[in-house]
């Protein structure tokens, strides 16, 4: 049996609780351990990296610079640890800023679990049930946990990394708790673009209900990736927040997909992120970091979604953390 070394970014966020490492259809548990000098290497990678962008199309030099600069603009200061990736299709533009360094998922994971879910369903050649469909929508739509650990349990280990193995997420460790696995943008952005766009492992009929599902996220929680998105975009998007009980550090991400049809336009963004002193402060380095990728891919376009505005529930958990 194969097993995967916990990545040592992964072992400065740990708390100490074991996370279940796939490798094919084997399991073996690994226990991520505090890292000492954790806090010097995110600093040190802050300081030397740089949000890179480039383009398959030469036509678009120029937007995939002045992208990278303007990301770049944003994110300085920002004490906040980063992964990102963007993909276009119109433009073929792609920025990346540390997408394999992996993550807690906390409740983004759970757009994974969809996908695992439609995936069987389609195996077992059937429909969800009205069951699975309420725990889904519950789960997408209003986070909710009971939900999606339904979900988890009904799919399990072994279909979610069958699904996994099909779209080629082969950074994404799943662990025992879901919201404890580990996640990484690239990875993220192999699902979105599953979720959004025609592909082999999830047919028309499944990708139409999890982009409606998507699209319907409760207004509370639609904060992240769709801050400065014009109206000329249908936003589809899945966030998860989660804080440390060790520290008072937060893992804030958010995923998400950006469709206009006339003409058919797709682009997708992926930023997880973590060292927030506060929920607020993660939702504020992912809009600020995001705002100008929709400004510079959409130019001229009106009514952007503004910057969003703390809630009375911010500072909540998404979910509960298992202690031993």
């Amino acid at each position: 049996m194969t097993r995967r070394k916990a990545p040592r970014y992964c072992a400065m966020l740990s708390l100490g609780i074991a996370a279940t490492m796939i490798a094919g259809t084997s399991a073996s548990a690994v226990t991520l351990r505090p890292s000492r000098d954790g806090a010097r290497l995110a600093a040190a990678r802050r300081a030397t990296h740089q949000v890179t962008c480039s383009t398959t199309n030469h036509k678009y030099d120029k937007l995939a610079t002045r992208m990278a600069h303007d990301i770049n603009a944003n994110l300085t200061g920002r004490t906040s640890t980063v992964g990102l990736k963007e993909v276009d299709s119109k433009t073929g533009v792609t920025c990346t800023y540390h997408p394999t360094t992996h993550f807690y998922a906390a409740s983004v994971i759970k757009a994974t679990i969809l996908g695992a879910l439609l995936r069987m369903a389609q195996e077992q050649g059937r429909h969800l049930t009205s069951t699975e469909r309420s725990l889904a929508s519950r789960m997408i739509t209003q986070s909710d946990n009971d939900a999606a650990t339904a979900l988890w349990n009904e799919v399990g280990i072994t279909r979610m990394q069958h699904f996994l193995n099909l779209v080629k997420m082969k950074q994404t460790v799943l662990a025992s708790a879901w919201g404890l696995s580990l996640l990484t943008a690239h990875d993220e952005i192999l699902l979105l673009t599953v979720l959004s766009g025609p592909n082999r492992m999830l047919n028309e009929h499944s990708r139409v209900y999890a982009q409606s599902l998507m699209a319907h996220v409760i207004a509370s929680q639609r904060w992240g990736v769709p801050a400065g998105a014009p109206d000329s975009v249908k936003v589809h998007v899945k966030n998860g927040w989660l804080p440390y009980p060790v520290s008072s550090d937060w893992e804030i991400n958010s995923i998400g997909f950006f469709i206009s049809r006339k003409p058919y336009r797709n682009y997708e963004i992926a930023m997880l992120t973590h060292a927030n002193p506060s929920m607020a402060y993660g939702i504020d380095t992912i809009e600020d970091a995001v705002r100008p990728i929709h400004r510079d891919l959409n130019p001229g376009s009106g009514s952007a979604i503004p910057e969003t505005k703390p809630k009375r529930d911010w500072g909540i958990p998404d979910e509960r953390i298992p202690r031993h």
